[in-house]
């Protein structure tokens, strides 16, 4: 026996990874299934119904195979900036768009006109750029008749969080990613939403994660997770630097995927110019998973530059030990044309790109604590032995899946207070 167990469910933008973990945050069981994107000729979208049911099938699976032990509750983290627009019945009336969808070209054009650059970014934390929600939402209501029947409106984690049967709620690193939520006063901005067509009454009540945010309820037809304390659990970044214990006061989180992320926690309190400053170095300043935290985040392709460099070299994954270790041996990076020189020279470019931002949020918001990295890439000792020169002292958290262990972290936390909240209630 386990003794109660957490799930933490990680919606991304390629599957959903489902993984139950114990109390001391160790993985037990682990189920996926695939993000149900129809591809278009902008990007792509997809039926909310349809993901909420492939997140159904990633959290069924891991409990097919999990020991035994009460389920204590679910907590969801997810891709940000995608929305899901209900009806007064709680129905989907349009497809949601994916954050990386060019439709929006004359959207952003004319939220630039009426807002401004550096308004924009100087209030919410966010450059001026294809990725936020209410462009999007703008677009729906301007092409899908249907949209101007919404009356709620969810961020993806937030969605599944209500169809397990838990409380509507907005998230507030989710919402720091919509582009309609004031920074410094963690309220949402008037301007921003009347302009998409976003009324204030179209967004929830605005909460942390880790908040108790109801119960699975018997009908989503999942036994064994039935009364289990639901919570949303953000930001798939910033719920990964929770999983990965890198959520201190000055902490880095180093996400060394295909895409490389920087994640740093800060107090709040970042002037207006400042955060505008970071917003045009590409960093976005928003509410983090943590409580009473903001949350820096840049991000380059760094890991997927390191595939492309292989695949060139006609090297894979089963090369890297020794390419490593070559490159390593070299005094130093010169322009030589060797496999070895190749690949020194794609990892110091790769951690130079990452230096950037570092030094960017270091520069503007004080010197981090610790850089605590993750990710497949990190498994490459080259790559480490270029950050640690370029860095100093790393901190390597032997996560494999950090968005859900972070999640289900967040669960365990929501359980407690959920607990606390009903022994307090006087029969």
């Amino acid at each position: 026996m386990h003794g109660t167990l957490f799930v933490g469910l990680d919606v991304g933008t390629t599957t959903s990874k489902a993984v139950v973990f114990t109390q001391d945050g160790d993985p037990v069981a682990s189920g996926r299934a695939a993000t149900p994107w129809t591809v278009t000729a902008t990007g792509a979208e997809l039926d909310a119904t349809d993901l909420l049911d492939a997140a159904k099938a990633a959290v069924a699976e891991a409990l097919t195979d999990c020991p035994p032990g009460h389920i204590g509750g679910l907590g969801v983290g997810s891709l940000a900036e995608s929305g899901v627009l209900l009806d007064a019945r709680g129905e989907s009336v349009a497809p949601v768009i994916a954050w990386h969808d060019t439709r929006d070209d004359a959207q952003l054009e004319s939220l630039r006109e009426v807002i401004g650059a550096q308004l924009f970014s100087a209030t919410t934390g966010l450059p001026l750029r294809q990725q936020w929600s209410l462009t999007k939402h703008r677009w729906l209501l301007d092409n899908i008749p249907s949209a101007g029947r919404a009356v709620r409106r969810l961020n993806v984690a937030e969605w599944i969080v209500r169809g397990l049967g838990g409380e509507e709620a907005v998230e507030q690193s989710l919402a720091s990613r919509t582009g309609w939520l004031r920074l410094a006063q963690r309220e949402w901005w008037e301007d921003t939403l009347d302009w998409s067509g976003a009324g204030r009454s179209l967004m929830p009540q605005l909460v942390t994660a880790g908040t108790p945010l109801g119960h699975v309820c018997a009908d989503v037809g999942i036994a064994r997770l039935t009364g289990a304390v639901l919570t949303v659990a953000g930001h798939d970044h910033q719920a990964a630097v929770v999983g990965a214990g890198a959520d201190g006061p000055g902490d880095e989180l180093d996400s060394c995927g295909t895409a490389e992320a920087l994640v740093r926690t800060i107090p709040p309190g970042l002037s207006a110019d400042v955060v505008a400053d970071l917003a045009e170095a590409g960093i976005t300043t928003g509410w983090h998973a943590v409580a009473d935290h903001w949350c820096l985040l840049g991000a380059t392709q760094g890991g997927l530059a390191l595939q492309r460099t292989l695949a060139r070299l006609g090297k894979d994954s089963s090369d890297l030990p020794g390419l490593d270790a070559d490159a390593t041996a070299l005094p130093r990076r010169d322009d030589g044309d060797s496999p070895a020189h190749v690949w020194r020279a794609a990892l110091e470019d790769v951690t130079e790109q990452a230096a950037e931002i570092h030094d960017a949020m270091s520069t503007r918001s004080g010197k981090h604590r610790r850089l605590v990295v993750t990710g497949g890439w990190s498994r490459s000792t080259g790559l480490l032995a270029v950050k640690r020169r370029r860095f100093g002292a790393l901190v390597l958290a032997d996560v494999d899946e950090a968005g859900a262990r972070g999640a289900a972290l967040l669960a365990a936390k929501a359980a407690a207070a959920d607990a606390s909240m009903s022994s307090a209630v006087v029969p």
